[in-house]
């Protein structure tokens, strides 16, 4: 392709003063020494000696006061005093907890022990006193409650209607009065003030359970306290009713949520009654802070919660007041909760018996942790009448709601683990002698496995795999028609997978689980097992055991395609798996792990675990590998990802998907079979031809094998390796257009050319750089940037000024002429469309002066090794010289034609912000002992302030630096220039 540049006639631009330019003549570019430039401008070392000076050394400031007295009958005196020592405000602030400070501490014993004596106190008394994070709360169990609990029977509840009864009280009537018709508005609640509400759904009841608790936040803002006491009253006798059983355990989360509300709107509103001079109680307050009028106020509560008849309500309502105790007497909560424990036993069902238990070691465990002895009477008394689940009435009204009794047992499971997870909570020692008795009394019970599995759930880990043949003793012996032995195997697992057994015993258990296991049915039931073994097998196995249990489990999971409805479980399973075998070689090495993966027929799965394994290839994955079996399956896997994309994936995972993959290629070396690796990066290139993330990874790949090429060549190519750098740069051209990103396509097309220039592919770079001139043509105006349209120009102007200096260095064609290449650039910029209000082409012609002075020099700023540039080819060629001020006279008519069009008041600010520009080209490269040249210069710093829109602080820094240019040897004529610069104000 030929390129020819119009060049355009000088015309006669606008005057400034009087005459602006007659006539320019040749471009004069001054003589550059880039040598001694770079040791003129090289900054000088300085030794310092910062002596006692050091920026954490404490400072010490002396201060001198000078006092006058004047005193009558005295004379003035003056005294000064100094102080040292005096702490800066930033040590002030730190209060001596810096780190260096408590560093400097460290070394003083006394200060140390105290310390630690203190800390260990506060932190005995803080445990013993309060719940700490490592407490899993209530919250937590709250959810997986009522996602695991539900139904689709219908449900009832009773809706409290509300009394007309003692509205017509006036603020005149006696104590005595009112007092009798609260206990009517009490009384109420008995005489039927309620409304049945039948056959509800599971979504209904809980609509109408969040309706209550609303209402009971109302009438407490409303002040009707009654009305709120007779809400919760009512939904506390809920819990006695066991019509829909299997729905129990979320009712009891339901409920206790309103009780909780009301628990918290009594204490506030006991505690807002001790503000004296609105200054509140402290956190540990005692109840003789405590005002008679909240004290009468709370026992008020009491005595209201006494009055209600029915056991259930009465026991759950004081629970939820619990807290109140503390305003009454130091010793109330302590003597309330042996006689709460009591009250439990009155109730006959053992399901709502279990949950009113587990609802007062709720409170407890907020309310006085410390108190235990309560906690595990609780427990014990639980243990007691545990028999009663085998009793006639339990087993009659399983048979009426057709409910199997593995199934009721399952629901006992929240309660008791609650129960003893408060037992067991910071008590090592005990927590040891607890677990031993709790074993013992599970063998007399005969091994009840319900039991068991709440003892496995809450203690913890470590004690649990220590005694891990006990409990698989146990569980071996437990009755298969109560309590599934898979369960118990489960949390077994579970245990095991957080706390290591004993090294001996570590066969037997899995073997023995599995065998177990294994027999299992049902497939959810299996694999729900298997998905909590996986992790111990992996964890203190080799890959035999783990191919083991993975061909099992796809022994069992591919019949009827079963894996269809077990993904969630088999992808936990995928990801176990890599997190304990990091090195890949060795998890494909594993016979069943690529046949696992095949069970994952849904595509959004696959794709999901296959995005789960590069990840984890590319977080553990240390150095490059070439191993053929990890490099087959990963580029499965890769393929797997790719295929995925289509016309309406988000771009948000394309570039997820993009991003596994390059991390990926990056890890690919085949080290110096530098073939090799050019075969996998077109094998790459062939298989993912859908991202263009990908392509232009590889495309930078391969430019740095060819880079890697010449660098073990030293720069002097064979046969053999220029045949293969000419590959590489074939490889580039071919993929670069595929691209739809312009800028995109420009920037590679220039990186490639470079690498093909500095391999001495001369032809190929100017391949390149062709195609990259063509390409500027076909920039649109805007450019779509994160989501955004934006102005094209700047990018553009950016790579331009890149080419430029890209440009310097290449050598002219023999057949093409001298400066094609730049010519062929400027004949694009000319015809190209810019913004109408915008500057960019003038700022890329005074770059074009740039690299067309720099052109002029002997010897070039840099050069690319083994190639000669222009300055070798030509040698200062005065027929080469001719040419290049040529182009320099046609771009800088170009600039002032436009500077001319920027004379209208509008643009004004423009033509001198541009006219500055041109000036400092000028000033840098040009050789301003020619007088047009000089003139010129001074025009455009006339130009620059004439309209008063020159920055002020900028011409006098540039004067500055003209007059300090003046002394240096051969810039003489600098002092001329500075005294024809004028500046004037904006005035």
């Amino acid at each position: 392709m030929l390129f020819v540049f119009i060049r355009s006639p000088i015309k006669e631009t606008f005057l400034y003063p009087r005459v602006f330019l007659l006539q320019l003549g040749p471009w004069h570019a001054r003589s550059r020494n880039y040598v001694l430039e770079a040791e003129v401008c090289k900054l000088e070392a300085v030794p310092l000696d910062f002596g006692d000076y050091h920026p954490l050394k404490p400072i010490t400031v002396t201060e001198s006061k000078t006092k006058k007295m004047n005193r009558k009958g005295s004379t003035s005196s003056t005294s000064s005093s100094s102080s040292s020592s005096v702490m800066d405000p930033l040590s002030s602030v730190l209060d001596g907890t810096d780190p260096l400070s408590l560093f400097a501490a460290a070394a003083d014993p006394v200060t140390t022990a105290a310390t630690t004596d203190g800390t260990r106190k506060k932190r005995d008394k803080d445990d013993s006193s309060a719940v700490g994070s490592d407490f899993e709360p209530w919250s937590n169990k709250r959810g997986e409650i009522l996602a695991r609990y539900t139904t689709t029977e219908k449900l009832s509840i009773n809706l409290y209607m509300g009394s007309e009864k003692g509205k017509a009280a006036t603020t005149g009537s006696a104590v005595s009065e009112k007092v009798r018709t609260r206990l009517e508005e009490l009384d109420d609640l008995e005489e039927g003030s309620q409304k049945e509400l039948l056959n509800l759904t599971q979504q209904d009841y809980v609509n109408r359970i969040e309706e209550l608790n609303q209402s009971l936040k109302d009438a407490w803002s409303s002040d009707q306290k009654v009305k709120a006491l007779k809400i919760v009253i009512q939904c506390s006798k809920l819990l006695s009713d066991t019509t829909v059983i299997q729905f129990y355990p979320s009712k009891f989360v339901l409920i206790t949520d309103i009780l909780d509300t009301f628990g918290k709107l009594v204490y506030d509103r006991i505690l807002s009654m001790c503000m004296d001079s609105r200054v509140s109680l402290p956190d540990n307050f005692s109840p003789d802070c405590v005002n008679d009028t909240a004290k009468e106020t709370c026992l008020n509560w009491f005595f209201k919660i006494a009055s209600i008849r029915e056991l259930i309500p009465r026991f759950y309502v004081e629970a939820a007041i619990l807290k109140c105790n503390k305003f009454l007497s130091k010793m109330g909560i302590s003597e309330c909760l042996p006689r709460l424990t009591a009250m439990i036993r009155g109730i006959g069902d053992p399901l709502v018996a279990v949950y009113a238990r587990a609802y007062l070691c709720r409170i407890g465990m907020e309310v006085a942790p410390q108190l235990k002895e309560s906690l595990n009477k609780n427990f014990f008394d639980f243990l007691l009448t545990f028999k009663q689940i085998h009793g006639d009435t339990v087993q009659n009204q399983l048979v009426v709601q057709c409910v199997e009794f593995p199934l009721y047992l399952t629901l006992y499971s929240p309660a008791i683990d609650w129960i003893l997870q408060c037992i067991a909570y910071r008590a090592p020692e005990v927590s040891v002698v607890l677990l031993t008795e709790m074993m013992e009394r599970c063998k007399k019970l005969g091994n009840n496995a319900l039991l068991l599995n709440s003892v496995m759930s809450a203690f913890r880990a470590e004690f649990i795999a220590a005694r891990s043949m006990d409990f698989i003793g146990m569980i071996k012996e437990c009755d298969e028609s109560g309590f599934p032995k898979h369960l118990l195997f489960c949390s077994l697992g579970l245990n095991l997978a957080l706390a290591d057994p004993p090294e001996n015993d570590r066969l037997q258990i899995l073997n023995e689980a599995w065998k177990v296991i294994t027999k299992l049915k049902n497939p959810q039931d299996y694999i729900n097992c298997a998905e909590v073994w996986v992790e111990y097998t992996c964890r203190h196995f080799t890959k035999r055991e783990v191919s083991t249990v993975l061909a099992d489990v796809i022994k069992h999971m591919t019949p009827d395609r079963a894996f269809e409805d077990a993904y969630p479980q088999l992808q936990s399973i995928i990801q176990k798996v890599i997190t304990y075998i990091h090195d890949f070689s060795l998890l494909f090495s594993v016979e069943k792990f690529l046949p696992f993966l095949d069970m994952f027929q849904k595509e959004s799965v696959r794709v999901e675990v296959c995005k789960c394994i590069m990840e984890s290839f590319i977080k553990h994955q240390q150095e490059s590998t070439k191993d053929p079996v990890i490099l087959n399956a990963l580029l499965h896997i890769c393929k797997t990802m790719h295929d995925s994309v289509n016309a309406l994936t988000l771009e948000d995972e394309k570039r997820t998907l993009a991003a596994l993959i390059n991390g990926f290629i990056k890890m690919v070396s085949f080290g110096r079979d530098f073939e090799q690796q050019l075969s996998f990066y077109v094998e790459a290139r062939s298989m993912f031809c859908n991202l263009e993330p990908v392509l232009i990874q590889l495309i930078h790949s391969v430019n740095q094998l060819a880079m890697e090429t010449r660098k073990v060549m030293k720069g002097n190519h064979s046969r053999k390796t220029a045949a293969f750098v000419r590959a590489c740069v074939a490889f580039c051209f071919i993929t670069i257009p595929s691209l739809s990103g312009i800028f995109t396509r420009l920037n590679l097309y220039l990186h490639s050319g470079q690498v093909a220039l500095a391999n001495q592919c001369l032809s190929q770079a100017d391949a390149f750089f062709k195609a990259a001139v063509s390409l500027v043509s076909e920039v649109p105006r805007t450019i779509n940037v994160d989501g955004k349209m934006r102005s094209s120009d700047a990018f553009l102007l950016e790579f331009l000024c890149n080419f430029f200096s890209t440009l310097l260095v290449v050598p002219d064609h023999p057949e093409q002429g001298v400066l094609f290449l730049v010519r062929g650039l400027l004949n694009v910029i000319q015809d190209y469309t810019w913004e109408d209000n915008s500057d960019d082409k003038v700022r890329i012609y005074t770059n074009v002066l740039h690299l067309l002075s720099a052109m002029t020099q002997e010897a070039y700023i840099y050069h690319v090794d083994k190639v000669d540039s222009n300055d070798a080819l030509y040698g200062g060629d005065s027929k080469f010289l001719a040419e290049v001020n040529k182009l320099c006279e046609t771009v800088i008519a170009q600039i002032l034609d436009h500077l001319k069009t920027l004379g209208k008041e509008e643009t004004l600010k423009r033509q001198s912000q541009l006219a500055l520009y041109f000036f400092n080209t000028i000033l840098a490269h040009g050789d301003l002992r020619n007088n047009k040249l000089n003139q010129l210069s001074v025009n455009l710093w006339n130009l620059a302030q004439k309209h008063g829109f020159a920055d002020t602080k900028t011409m006098v820094k540039t004067l500055e630096y003209i007059k300090r240019r003046s002394k240096q040897p051969e810039m003489s004529h600098f002092t001329d220039l500075a005294l024809r610069l004028p500046l004037q104000s904006r005035t």
